[in-house]
């Protein structure tokens, strides 16, 4: 839908309609400026259509299939669950469109000009959009706000044809589940992909350059995480690197670097996303690019160019939507004069949905030694808790980093990291605490409901208090 224009110049234009890109709408025109915003697909980008919203959706369907399989253990006998996978599918279209539809929605009631088409940004804070009908529309903004999103990267040797090789675009489609598969790529996206298939009966091997899983994360929870994976089945074969495969009948062959070959119905190349610059034409113009490709900004996401920001995928931040949101508000915020303090990127919250669960915020063990501190680490184990207990989940941990005071006492949380069932849903209250810099001794006063998940980092928090309760 084209919102009626009174005019073709805006107090904003906003290219790019995901999660940074509507954030910024939203959060201008509720600051009663003038906004025009510009989608070439659908509103909402890459994490509802094509990533975030459909890949937990999916992991939702493997987490009910590793229920109904576990039901016996808590007396409730059922055959075999089997897996539609059609109907999965189609589950998982219905809660985007549903979203989507809500979000069209909300852009629809705040008084915004929306174009479906695709934009280009010229000298000025001119604006080119390329209309679905093959019309074009020129539009000028005050500031303009580049948050066109990203692509999933290629990888040489193994060119997506969505038949074989897959990317995740093509994996979040599959008609059906493959036999076997061999991902590419062992961080977030490849490790929730590892999991979900894993769960629903396909035979995985995971290949990581690095030499752990989930690099970004702390070394102990990558760990634990390796450990959980191999229990269920998946291979993990880090510190290789695949260099081609050859193609046979009903899949492929997987060469690796160390002279080992994978034979395989499916690969799935989880190499990360590339910003998605190309039909900007940003060669056009003088905003600078990094050498890999990103729009280079400063603390504020502002472009070398006057009055031009850069947010979400586009820039070499964390391409997290929460983290596109809130960069999207920053930017708002310095457009109306607001004062507001850049986003610390090292205390962002991280979600990773595999089976068992990540979630992490502020610096990882080894982070916080190479910035000079002399740390205090604290560790509590899921299995000696009641509600995991209760939940049959008793894999994980919660570890915690904090700094050691000259009298051996520990002093301001840094980091805390949890593996486990629901981690993303208890990282909360650490997430508080590390980014407002409170001590251990404050945070150890807060009581945890009993019997909750929560009280592990509650009891982490006291054996750094040196007043440890179930320890």
């Amino acid at each position: 839908m084209i919102v009626t224009m009174t005019s073709n110049h805006f107090d904003l234009v906003v290219i790019g309609g995901g999660p940074s890109g509507y954030a910024a709408a939203l959060t201008a025109a509720a600051a009663d400026r003038s906004v025009a915003l510009i989608e070439r697909d659908r509103l909402g980008g890459t994490c509802l259509h094509r990533g975030c919203i459909p890949a937990k959706e999916l992991l939702e369907t493997a987490t009910v299939h590793r229920t109904v399989s576990q039901a016996g253990e808590f007396g409730i006998i059922t055959t075999a669950p089997t897996v539609d996978f059609s109907a999965t599918q189609d589950r998982k279209q219905a809660v985007v469109d549903r979203l989507f539809k809500g979000v069209t929605n909300l852009v629809g009631s705040k008084d915004i000009d929306l174009f479906p088409g695709t934009g280009r940004i010229g000298n000025d804070r001119k604006v080119t959009v390329q209309l679905e009908d093959g019309t074009e529309q020129v539009l000028s903004g005050d500031f303009i706000v580049l948050a066109a999103g990203s692509q999933a990267k290629n990888l040489p040797d193994f060119e997506i044809d969505g038949t074989t090789i897959l990317s995740s675009d093509e994996v979040l489609k599959m008609a059906t589940l493959p036999k076997s598969a061999a991902i590419i790529g062992g961080g977030a996206i490849g490790c929730e992909f590892a999991s979900m298939l894993t769960d629903l009966g396909t035979d995985i091997t995971i290949l990581e350059t690095e030499e752990r899983l989930i690099p970004g994360a702390d070394a102990d929870i990558a760990k634990a995480l390796e450990r959980s994976f191999k229990k269920r089945g998946i291979k993990s074969i880090t510190g290789v690197t695949a260099h081609g495969h050859t193609p046979q009948p009903g899949g492929t062959v997987v060469h690796l670097n160390n002279g080992t070959d994978i034979e395989v119905e499916k690969v799935i190349v989880s190499v990360g996303r590339r910003p998605y610059t190309d039909h900007l034409e940003l060669s056009k113009t003088s905003i600078e690019l990094d050498e890999d490709g990103f729009v280079k900004v400063d603390e504020f996401c502002r472009t070398n160019v006057d009055r031009v920001y850069a947010v979400g995928d586009l820039i070499a931040t964390p391409q997290l939507a929460h983290v596109g949101f809130a960069e999207a508000m920053l930017v708002v915020s310095d457009i109306v004069g607001e004062q507001r303090p850049p986003i610390n990127y090292s205390r962002v919250p991280w979600a990773i949905y595999c089976h068992p669960e990540i979630a992490y915020a502020g610096l990882t063990e080894q982070e916080a030694e190479e910035a000079g501190y002399e740390v205090a680490i604290a560790q509590h184990r899921f299995v000696g808790n009641a509600r995991a207990l209760i939940h049959n989940e008793t894999e994980g941990m919660v570890k915690l980093v904090a700094e050691r005071r000259s009298d051996g006492t520990a002093g301001k949380l840094l980091g805390v990291h949890l593996i486990g069932s629901w981690a993303t849903e208890q990282l909360g209250q650490g997430y508080l605490a590390v980014n407002w810099g409170v001590d251990i001794d404050e945070i150890a006063d807060f009581i945890q409901p009993h019997p909750t998940l929560s009280e592990l980092f509650g009891e982490a928090v006291l054996e750094l208090a040196g007043r440890t309760l179930h320890g």
